[in-house]
């Protein structure tokens, strides 16, 4: 996968041949590997975790696990200015010794995920705060695509 923080895509590749471009959001700040610094990561990582399977479209996720709740049962109060966790997660740990592995840059100490939102209409926007966020159904068909080890390679 090459996500480009610039164009808002992700784009996935099987056997070096784009199987589908899709639209995302990256962070509101500018890229950035350091911890603290709530910018989505640059430089090769790989998915290390894939978490999710099988739950509904749209399942909120706190500290990786299903709460039981779609997102439209969350009141107003608990979603504004919040972007959940929902539908899927793939985390992603950094390849890339001292760039974003270990130290104050470790993507995976970050959590740093490839996920779902609740602001679904804003895709497209700079939204997260480091996280790469993908609309619902477009995250729930990418992860039946993916595998823990798969490559993902952030870009400006």
């Amino acid at each position: 996968m090459i996500v480009s923080i610039g164009s808002g895509t992700l784009q996935f590749f099987r056997n070096a041949e784009l199987v589908k471009s899709y639209l995302i959001s990256t962070s509101r700040r500018p890229p950035s590997n350091l911890r603290g610094s709530l910018g989505t990561p640059r430089g090769l990582h790989q998915i290390v975790e894939r978490i999710g399977g099988g739950q509904p479209c749209g399942m909120v996720f706190k500290g990786r696990v299903a709460t039981g709740q779609h997102f439209s049962e969350l009141p107003d109060s608990e979603q504004e200015g919040r972007n959940l966790i929902t539908s899927r997660i793939l985390w992603l740990g950094g390849l890339e010794e001292g760039v974003n592995r270990s130290g104050d840059c470790d993507t995976r100490a970050r959590y740093i995920y490839i996920h779902g939102t609740n602001h679904e209409a804003r895709i497209g926007e700079p939204l997260s705060a480091g996280c790469i966020l993908m609309r619902n159904l477009d995250i729930i068909e990418l992860y039946e695509e993916v595998r823990t080890g798969d490559l993902v390679l952030i870009r400006d």
